[in-house]
C-alpha cells in the first residue's frame, strides 16, 4: 500500500483514530452541545432534499433500560449519558402527499432504503462531529432485535422505525484500536474482482483473520486462528432478526 502520510486532515486523522467506547465518564453532556452536533449533522447529503429521517434523544433512566433490554442487556445502553435513535421517518412525506391529494401509505422498497440511507448518513455525521468535540460514540445496530419494542418504548408513529441507535458521551477509557481489512480487501479497480496485485479474496480473509486473531490475543480475548471468517459464520447462521421484515411492515416500510 502506498504512502498515504502526507495527505492528512483532522477529519482524517479523527477517523483513522476512531473506536468504540462503551464506558463514560461521570460527565454531562449538554442539551446545548447536543443540538449543536444535530444541527450540524442535519447537513449531511439527503436524497432530492427528502430529508427522510428524525432523531429521538434519550436520557431518561428508565426508557434507557428498557432500550437496554431490547439490545441484549447492553450495560452501555442503560449508563449512556445520552442515546441517539435514529430513525427512518416517511411521516413529512406523507403530510407533504396529503396536502397535495396524495400518499405514501403504499410505499416501496425504494423508499424505505432512502430513508434509511437518510438517517444512517446523519448517525455518521453527529458521531463525527461529537468525535471532534471529544465526545465518543457507540452505534447500536441491536434496536432491530425487536423493531416493534423498540418503537413502543420511544411511541415510535406508523412510518416511522429506528435504524439504529448510538450512545454518547465522554469517554472513560478508550480501548485498543481493532484492525480493520486492508483496503485491497473492498477496493476493485474499473470492475468487481480486481484487486490490487490481483490478491484472492480468500487470501485476504486469510490475512485479517491472522491480523484480528492477534489483536484479540493481545487483549487477552478469546479467539480462534480463523477469528473473523469463524464469527461471521456463526453470527449469520442461523439468520438473525427473522422477524425484522414483519416488524417493519407493521411499522410502514414494506420492503418486500
Amino acid at each position: 500500500m502506498p504512502d498515504l502520510s502526507s495527505y492528512t486532515s483532522e477529519t482524517i486523522d479523527l477517523l483513522l483514530n476512531r473506536v468504540s467506547v462503551r464506558k463514560y465518564a461521570d460527565k454531562p453532556v449538554t442539551q446545548i452541545m447536543v443540538d449543536a452536533i444535530l444541527e450540524a449533522a442535519f447537513r449531511a447529503p439527503t436524497s432530492s432534499n427528502i430529508q427522510a429521517y428524525s432523531v429521538v434523544v434519550v436520557r431518561d433512566h428508565d426508557t434507557l433500560q428498557k432500550l437496554s433490554a431490547v439490545t441484549g442487556g447492553q450495560k452501555h445502553v442503560a449508563n449512556t449519558p445520552v442515546f441517539l435513535a435514529f430513525c427512518a421517518d416517511l411521516t413529512r412525506i406523507q403530510a407533504a402527499m396529503k396536502m397535495n391529494g396524495g400518499s405514501i401509505e403504499a410505499n416501496s422498497l425504494e423508499t424505505g432504503l432512502v430513508a434509511s440511507i437518510d438517517a444512517t448518513l446523519v448517525g455518521m455525521s453527529a458521531s463525527l462531529v461529537a468525535e471532534s468535540l471529544g465526545l465518543k460514540g457507540l452505534m447500536i445496530g441491536a434496536v432491530r432485535n425487536n423493531a416493534s419494542e423498540t418503537a413502543k418504548i420511544l411511541n415510535l408513529p406508523k412510518q416511522v422505525f429506528c435504524a439504529f441507535g448510538m450512545c454518547l458521551g465522554w469517554p472513560a477509557e478508550e480501548p485498543p484500536q481493532k484492525p480493520r481489512m486492508t483496503q485491497a480487501a473492498m477496493v476493485h479497480h474499473e470492475q468487481y474482482g480486481n484487486h490490487e496485485n490481483g490478491q484472492t479474496p480468500d487470501a485476504l480473509l486469510n490475512t485479517y483473520d491472522q491480523d484480528l486473531s492477534a489483536h484479540y490475543i493481545s487483549i487477552n480475548k478469546p479467539t480462534t486462528t480463523d477469528s473473523w471468517t469463524h464469527d461471521i459464520a456463526k453470527k449469520f447462521s442461523p439468520e438473525p432478526r427473522a422477524n425484522l421484515r414483519k416488524e417493519l411492515k407493521d411499522q410502514g416500510f414494506d420492503f418486500s
